[in-house]
């Protein structure tokens, strides 16, 4: 059994941004963005890619070895509208780990330094008793309003300042750390007590259109200058 294996689910179609896990970002093919940073992580014994493109990965010189594990998907959990609880199900029934961190090609920025941080607050709160798991998100102290204009979490009447507003956070879909008795109990990579971890915003771009896509280039050409 592993200690640490880090889920990188991975398809050959795309709805919104045609083959974009494979499309060149940057400069290299997208998956190698975080596959890159996570092989940085020594703290993981294994990343392992459940996919429908074995043979778009070897087009790409990406093969099984030593940290690497390709696992090819099953007909039954393929296509736009399965369930990705579904897809990590299979993983964690079939790759027995300790823990597992799981995380999108569609988070490029992702850098090793902030993986290793999460997986020191994930393993220090299980050790304290503290969660069962741990996923990313955005924090926000601003002001949020309903579609029809009313506000949620401030009264326009009694303004305060921003800094002083309850902070409100995102799932913004980098990464989660889970055990598979945490994901056994909830069926999902969300256990019944998370930690919650705020991700540098320069860091934190999930590609979901054409226009993130867009964005989150941009940044990675410059992030070498940008202060997050």
């Amino acid at each position: 059994m592993s200690g640490l294996v880090a889920l990188l689910p991975m398809k050959a179609h795309s709805a919104r941004v045609s083959g974009k896990n494979f499309r060149s970002f940057a400069g290299k093919p997208l998956f190698r963005w975080i596959l890159d940073s996570l092989l940085e992580v020594t703290a993981i014994d294994r990343v392992v890619i459940n996919t429908d493109a074995r043979d778009i990965l070897a087009s790409h010189g990406l093969v099984d070895s030593d940290r690497v594990l390709i696992r090819d998907r099953k007909s039954e959990i393929c296509g736009d509208f399965v369930s990705m609880n579904l897809v990590l199900k299979d993983d964690v029934e079939n790759v027995p780990a300790d823990a597992y961190l799981m995380t999108h090609t569609t988070n490029p920025l992702l850098s090793a330094t902030t993986i290793r941080s999460a997986i020191e607050k994930y393993q220090a709160g299980v050790a304290a008793r503290e969660c069962d798991s741990l996923f990313s998100v955005n924090r926000f102290q601003t002001r949020f309003y309903r579609a029809d204009g009313s506000p949620i979490n401030h009264d326009p009447k009694n303004l305060i300042r921003t800094q002083d507003l309850e902070p409100w956070f995102e799932e913004n879909s980098n990464l989660y750390l889970f055990s598979r008795p945490s994901f056994e109990k909830t069926q999902a990579r969300i256990g019944e007590k998370p930690l919650l971890f705020p991700t540098p915003p320069c860091e934190s771009a999930d590609i979901d259109d054409q226009d993130g896509w867009d964005l989150a280039e941009r940044l990675a050409r410059t992030i070498p200058s940008v202060k997050c």
